[in-house]
């Protein structure tokens, strides 16, 4: 009987543990899709490949309420994803990855566009077709250095969408 009684109380003790892990997790879960909502992502889209065609490159704005970086990016249909710089230097057109991310300054819209800042897309997995969409998750990180993610679907398109790119992605 006290065997029983002993393993009715380690059995409800393990299950308020379960609950209390549950509710730390949704609760960490919460603040992190609350702060996710700082930067909101407009007017994405990702330029179409040809067969064969290893990389390719995906733009969007990106505006951010707080101080804060894009520092990476992921997707299932390249190898490799990440924020690069494209600019002249001494006539000559330069691409880099941006080891420390792209600075997101509060209130201020940041293009990600053809020749300037944007998403790299490279060893991809697929071609690219036009009219279909892409996964990506966009990673960032606020001034004290809390992470956050935020995944959206990217449409493919030969150009930028005309019309003033008014396709959003909601706040993320």
């Amino acid at each position: 009987m006290v065997g029983a009684a002993l393993f009715i109380f380690k059995k409800e003790s393990a299950m308020k543990n379960t609950s209390l892990i549950r509710t730390m997790l949704l609760s960490s879960l919460v603040v992190s899709s609350a702060w996710a909502q700082n930067v909101s992502v407009q007017s994405a889209w990702a330029r179409a490949t040809v067969q064969g065609q290893k990389a390719t490159g995906a733009f969007m704005t990106l505006t951010s309420k707080t101080d804060t970086r894009l520092i990476g990016v992921s997707t299932s249909v390249a190898g490799v994803a990440e924020v690069h710089e494209m600019k002249m230097d001494n006539n000559v057109m330069q691409m880099r990855a941006l080891p420390d991310g792209l600075l997101l300054p509060a209130g201020k819209a940041v293009a990600l566009q053809p020749g300037g800042f944007h998403v790299m897309l490279m060893d991809l997995k697929l071609p690219l077709q036009k009219d279909t969409t892409i996964p990506l998750t966009l990673r960032f990180k606020d001034a004290k250095g809390v992470e956050s993610s935020v995944e959206i679907k990217v449409p493919v398109s030969q150009v930028a969408p005309a019309g003033g790119q008014k396709q959003q992605h909601g706040e993320h």
